[in-house]
């Protein structure tokens, strides 16, 4: 999931941004533009100026992104586009502006945590050396275990949580790992902790698949062949087509609708940005024109998903979170999570995604890993978990289920292991790998920047198992 600010301003990425001419400029100077900003639809954007890397962060929820200063008062993104602080007669920060858009500011009575800057505190790092530890056992449902007994390589452990703590791998925020059953791994990082709620942003997508297995189950959705033009009678829509009328809730699930939405493809009709601001996003997706016919070709597309999860709030009668809490994660134990899923523009800062702390992404993970058993209650399908796990369409040229990524990682060492995968934007990531009993929780804030979640699996995870 992106946002407009992250296309229009706040991306970063090193080889654009190289490429920008070098700006002297001291942390203390960055500091004047700090604040709080008034930002599209409503919302409101933090600046922080970063006393690692000296240069500006934007802040939206709980997702940052670099702007580096290439002027006075200017800075940019990734595609080179500049954004322009505004000053007064006295030479004050009012505002800013980019492109034909201005901004105020709201407010500089801000501060930052020193925490938010350092994987961990620079008083720990003065003698730093990592220890592991038995997660403890919080009566949550989730048995704890020792690593080593589990088979898990705790050199190798110490060695990723030296390159994470030193920062030699950037904004990893926590690490789970449940081998057998059990939690034996658990760290946190910056100022995220054990009880602190975690964007899914499109691992939010693999919940919802979950939901409408259970839906289907239920009797509330028919099945998979469901049309899906058939839940929106209300809908006066344009571009319709027999093609379009074809297009079914399995189509929604494998990211093969045919509606002329790729967020990979540039000439694609629909995207997420232009969605986002739209009065209905159900209604913008079903307006769109087709580009293929249903079934045939896997395309990455937003609006699929948040259609679909309208679906089940038009079968069930109830809101997604209400389904949710009754049906999946109170039977499992979880309660603190934040889902407000309002497919229209006030969702436009979050893309109606789900909330969770770390230690409930691994429980969502082990419950599809023991084929949809929870605490032996059958809470998803077992025939669900499987087919949502099979190979359905190609998105983006790997493997997908049922909104589930169908991945293979190639361990140091050369063997390659097969998993799936509930993957968002900044690095979230839930692997599922069965034939080792594993699931690895990642989360972090890399957004639109490449995460390390893959490698730290491959480098220093997965290789215990080369010998088994």
């Amino acid at each position: 999931m992106k946002k407009f600010f992250i296309v229009a301003l706040l991306i970063f990425t090193t080889s654009v941004l190289s490429a920008q001419k070098h700006y002297a400029v001291t942390y203390e100077q960055l500091k004047e533009y700090e604040g709080v900003y008034e930002y599209f639809n409503h919302a409101v954007i933090k600046i922080a100026a970063s006393p690692v890397d000296t240069i500006l962060y934007g802040i939206i929820n709980q997702s940052s992104y670099a702007l580096r200063p290439v002027d006075k008062d200017v800075v940019v993104n990734n595609l080179g586009q500049r954004t322009r602080f505004l000053r007064n007669s006295m030479h004050v920060i009012t505002g800013y502006v980019t492109g034909k858009d201005s901004f105020k500011l709201i407010t500089k009575n801000i501060s930052f945590p020193q925490q938010m800057w350092y994987p961990r505190s620079p008083a720990d790092l003065v003698n730093y050396h990592y220890k592991y530890t038995i997660p403890p056992a919080l009566n949550d449902g989730l048995p704890t275990g020792d690593a080593a007994k589990a088979g898990l390589d705790t050199a190798l452990l110490a060695a990723m949580m030296d390159k994470i703590v030193t920062a030699k791998y950037l904004n990893v925020h926590s690490v789970l790992i449940i081998k057998d059953g059990k939690l034996v791994f658990e760290e946190y990082f910056y100022n995220y902790g054990r009880d602190s709620l975690q964007e899914q942003r499109s691992a939010t997508k693999s919940a919802i698949s979950a939901l409408t297995g259970i839906a289907i189950h239920q009797g509330y959705i028919k099945s998979v062949n469901e049309r899906v033009l058939a839940y929106f009678p209300e809908y006066h829509l344009n571009n319709n087509s027999e093609l379009k009328q074809k297009i079914t809730v399995k189509d929604l699930l494998s990211n093969q609708s045919g509606l002329n939405y790729d967020e990979a493809y540039d000439k694609a009709v629909g995207n997420e940005n232009t969605m986002s601001y739209t009065d209905d996003w159900v209604k913008y997706t079903l307006d769109l024109p087709m580009l293929d016919t249903p079934g045939t070709r896997g395309r990455y597309a937003s609006g699929n998903p948040i259609t679909m999860a309208r679906i089940i709030e038009k079968a069930t009668h109830m809101p997604l979170h209400d389904f949710a809490l009754k049906n999946l994660y109170r039977p499992m134990g979880i309660t603190n999570f934040k889902w407000n899923f309002t497919p229209d523009k006030r969702g436009a800062e979050n893309y109606g995604e789900v909330f969770l702390r770390p230690r409930d992404m691994a429980k969502f993970g082990l419950l599809y890993l023991n084929n949809g058993v929870w605490d032996k209650q059958q809470l998803v399908p077992a025939e669900w978990v499987k087919e949502s796990t099979s190979k359905q369409s190609v998105v983006q040229g790997v493997d997908y289920g049922y909104l589930w990524w169908l991945k293979y990682l190639d361990a140091d060492g050369g063997v390659r292991y097969n998993s799936f995968a509930a993957q968002g934007n900044g690095g979230q990531k839930i692997y599922v790998f069965k034939q080792q009993q594993l699931v690895v929780v990642i989360t972090g804030g890399n957004y639109n920047t490449q995460s390390p979640s893959n490698e730290l699996v491959k480098k220093y995870i997965l290789p215990a198992f080369n010998k088994h």
